[in-house]
């Protein structure tokens, strides 16, 4: 399905209504649906919150387009109540930050196999060895905290294994600091790409921070904080790609685009009938809101919105286990460490990043205190309590 981002013009904004009973639907089943539907729920989630928020910051310095932004803002709002509702009840928090990883990991690994830019890439694939580092300390407080298999969420599609160690991941401020794509060269896709893997980790790092202080473990509660922290540290990188000389309907432009972008990308993706239902209504709405942000960005910039949206959409984002692509980057990637802008070897990071680490490790890390004997086998509890 391909879709003309100048034809469709979606469902006008005066027709996008909910209700409060619509907007509470059906849950997914945590156990039954395919992960990778959770996967786009989660994702989905973040792509709105930070919608939400950029039209929130956009208000603050722009009077003249308020009422436009609570407009959108408010659909924007409700899209994001029906999806984040879909997540399962039955979920435990810790389970819930197992399924963000995956997230995280599945996500930034498909995009940086479609990434252009080289340099784009190379960013992408260092977050993600942290990620997946993250997911393997979360699955060894999975196991001390409620005794459960890690996987029973992943469903095997993600490895449960240690990638760049989360001790190792601190850096000074101005080592997650990246070069900016260019507003007037850089292709299409890796406008979207930024702003996908921005929102996720933006999401991540949100929830981390909201949930961390809601456990009475202490290890459990240490743990949160220190990967809050990496979270900061990725949102970081993750928004220095973005150029910072975009205008602010330029952004809210792109935003809109990519909204559509990854809508399109779960239904095309989708297995559940009941989910992919959901998908299209948004991807509907979508055009019809980025039709309405392209007549405003005509309308006071003066503009041609082809400067800046390509006219057909990107491959969908495909949403499958890149467990062969992680592997590969983990054998090839895991000490690549960061100076100021550059990644680089072990040996040639940055004195700055070490002293800070040091500071922060200075009486011991959370994450190795959690994973400390600690290696993932099916069935976890079950399987040791069997074989003794």
């Amino acid at each position: 399905m391909a879709i003309n981002l100048f034809d469709a013009r979606g469902t006008p904004l005066a027709q996008q209504h909910f209700t409060w009973k619509d907007l509470v639907q059906q849950p997914i089943s945590k156990l039954d649906d395919d992960a990778f539907t959770r996967v786009r729920v989660i994702l989905m989630n973040g792509i709105e919150q930070q919608v939400n928020r950029l039209l929130h910051h956009c208000a603050m310095f722009n009077g003249e387009l308020r009422e436009e932004l609570a407009n959108v803002r408010r659909i924007d709002h409700h899209q994001q109540t029906m999806i984040n509702w879909l997540l399962s009840p039955d979920l435990s928090p810790i389970e819930t930050t197992i399924g963000y990883e995956q997230v995280a990991i599945e996500v930034t690994a498909a995009i940086a196999q479609q990434e252009p830019d080289p340099y784009l890439a190379q960013a992408y694939r260092f977050g993600l060895l942290e990620d997946f580092d993250h997911m393997y300390r979360y699955s060894a407080l999975l196991d001390r905290v409620e005794g459960k298999d890690a996987n029973n969420i992943l469903q095997c599609y993600t490895d449960i294994m240690p990638g760049r160690p989360t001790v190792d991941e601190h850096r000074h401020p101005s080592d997650d600091v990246r070069h900016h794509y260019d507003r007037a060269t850089a292709e299409p896709i890796s406008k979207l790409n930024a702003l996908t893997i921005m929102s996720g980790e933006y999401q991540t790092r949100d929830y981390y921070m909201n949930i961390g202080p809601t456990f009475s473990d202490p290890v459990a509660r240490q743990l949160y904080a220190e990967i809050a922290s990496i979270e900061e540290q990725h949102v970081t990188q993750y928004a220095s790609l973005l150029d910072p000389t975009e205008t602010v309907l330029e952004k809210w432009l792109l935003s809109e685009a990519n909204e559509v972008y990854n809508y399109y990308s779960c239904v095309e993706s989708e297995t559940n009938p009941r989910i992919k239902a959901i998908w299209e209504r948004f991807l509907d709405y979508e055009l019809g809101q980025l039709d309405f942000v392209r007549n405003l960005f005509k309308k006071y910039e003066q503009r041609d919105p082809a400067e800046v949206l390509p006219q057909t959409l990107p491959d969908p984002i495909p949403y499958e286990s890149q467990r062969d692509y992680v592997r590969m980057v983990l054998g090839q990637e895991v000490d690549l460490r960061a100076n100021s802008t550059q990644f680089v070897p072990r040996e040639q990071e940055s004195r700055a990043s070490i002293d800070y680490r040091s500071r922060m490790n200075a009486e011991g890390s959370p994450s190795d205190t959690v994973a400390a004997g600690y290696q993932w086998q099916p069935g976890t509890e079950l399987a040791r309590s069997k074989a003794a």
